[in-house]
């Protein structure tokens, strides 16, 4: 990375001087700076099947004025560039500001993952070694594993944000994502499992050979699992969620409801419903960007913003949305550290960070122990949201058929079917064991993808619709 008094072939100074020219006259607005370098490597069947890397650099300059605001981005770092972009984005300052003009952001000294070096970062030789080890440990566990895959990405990210009053804030932020997939054959039937993690750290020192065996005996235990599964009951039915990842129904279903956009715009599901209860008492929701080193927290936002802990839903009444720093100025409130972009050529909005429901006060055998049929929703795949109006589908990856309070056979093909404040309301018990996902969630709005964390304590939810191959009894 270049020295701080450059980026690229800009001068700190001079953009400083030019962006509190170019934006005297705007509400808001920033110049993102931005420098990248990302490596992804996949080994499949034994063979190293994919790698890529980057290493690029640009800039976005955004003026915003009433709730218009005109963008223009460049993987130029030049002063000249800067100047073309400032030709775009000055088209909306000639009808001056709208005094809703809100306080710049304020500092923070807080630390959530500390800088680095670019130079600390294993190399391509020393990757391509460990993923040839983690293939050879999976194949050697069990005679009835058929395919492995694994995968490994690397990111490091350099911001400088420059606003409209001349002030600079930085944050460099790495992360890196390690995944791997088992495959496993009796003779008549396949399974599959999948496992991962990741976080704010460098593989160096994140990728220990305790982390990467541990997500190879999940993956498998899940595909041996998968062997003995029979046909997912369908039907209206009580469903039990495991801690942790299954968070994300919470996440695309409900969180982003409680985006500031789609609550100022009336799109929403729970717009208009602030201070109202919208779930029972045992329901507390926070997004929380502030958690040393996870996937989804960042030190500052991309509009300057530091991160916070922001509750969401409290005892079940609905108390914040997630902000970024337009909507929040609209909508007459603080933002909430939540304005972020996918690189230099997005726009921010608001977004998530680590999403999750705190603990409640039962016990996870209490919670089972209460229901007398239903399914137990372990891990979960893929899923379809349609974002304003919360209705989900959700794929199961590992379930279990719940007679009389206890967990009997696993079952596949099970599908979760619902809308999100609908769901929210049928939650009647939550349980004391709060986990967070292992960090391998990444969150898409209107093209744009972010890096999140998701999280929950074990729920039960009420008659929801599941979708499977065998009837309910």
């Amino acid at each position: 990375m270049s020295s701080f008094d450059a980026v690229g072939d800009l001068s700190l100074h001079d953009a400083r001087r030019f962006v509190q020219d170019s934006l005297a006259q705007a509400d808001d607005g920033e110049l993102f700076i931005e420098q990248r370098q990302s490596e992804s490597l996949v080994f499949d069947d034994g063979k190293l099947k994919g790698a890529s890397s980057d290493d690029g650099m640009g800039f976005g300059l955004r003026a915003v004025a009433g709730e218009t605001a005109a963008y223009s981005h460049s993987s130029e770092l030049s002063f000249s560039a800067l100047k073309r972009a400032g030709d775009t984005t000055d088209t909306i300052l000639r009808h001056g500001r709208s005094r809703l003009v809100s306080d710049p952001p304020q500092r923070s000294n807080r630390k959530l993952y500390g800088d680095f070096n670019p130079q600390e970062m294993m190399g391509f030789a020393e990757k391509v070694s460990l993923l040839q080890r983690v293939d050879a440990y999976a194949r050697g566990l069990d005679s009835r594993v058929r395919q492995v895959s694994v995968s490994l990405g690397t990111d490091f990210q350099d911001v400088t944000i420059i606003r409209p009053d001349g002030e600079l804030f930085r944050d460099i932020r790495p992360l890196v994502r390690f995944n791997v997939s088992v495959t496993t054959d009796n003779g008549t039937l396949q399974g599959q499992g999948s496992d991962g993690f990741g976080g704010r750290a460098l593989p160096a020192s994140y990728l220990t050979e305790e982390r990467w065996k541990g997500a190879v005996d999940e993956s498998l235990r899940q595909a041996l699992v998968a062997l003995e599964a029979g046909a997912a009951p369908a039907g209206e039915m009580d469903v039990l969620l495991g801690p942790g990842w299954p968070g994300i129904l919470l996440h695309e279903a409900i969180g982003h409801g409680l985006e500031g956009d789609f609550n100022r715009k009336g799109t929403s599901a729970f717009a208009g419903l602030m201070g109202q209860r919208i779930a029972s008492d045992e329901v507390s929701v926070v997004d929380d960007g502030t958690l040393p080193d996870r996937r989804g927290s960042i030190t500052i936002d991309d509009e300057g913003t530091a991160s916070n802990c922001t509750p969401l839903i409290e005892n079940g009444i609905l108390v914040g949305y997630m902000q970024d720093r337009m909507n929040a100025r609209l909508m007459g409130v603080k933002p909430t550290g939540n304005g972020r972009r996918q690189s230099y050529a997005h726009v921010p909005m608001p977004r998530m960070t680590n999403t999750y429901m705190l603990n409640g006060k039962r016990t996870p055998e209490e919670i089972l122990a209460s229901m007398k049929t239903g399914i137990f929703a372990k891990s979960f795949g893929g899923g379809q949201v349609d974002i304003t109006s919360g209705k989900f589908v959700f794929t199961v990856t590992e379930a279990y058929n719940i007679e009389d309070g206890k967990l009997t056979r696993p079952v596949k093909g099970a599908i979760l079917i619902g809308a999100g404040a609908e769901a929210l309301k049928k939650i009647s018990m939550v349980g004391n064991d709060l986990a967070l996902d292992k960090g391998i969630g990444t969150c898409g709005k209107q093209g744009q993808g972010v890096p999140v964390g998701v999280g929950q304590p074990t729920l039960r939810i009420n008659a929801l619709t599941v979708g499977g191959t065998k009837a309910a009894a």
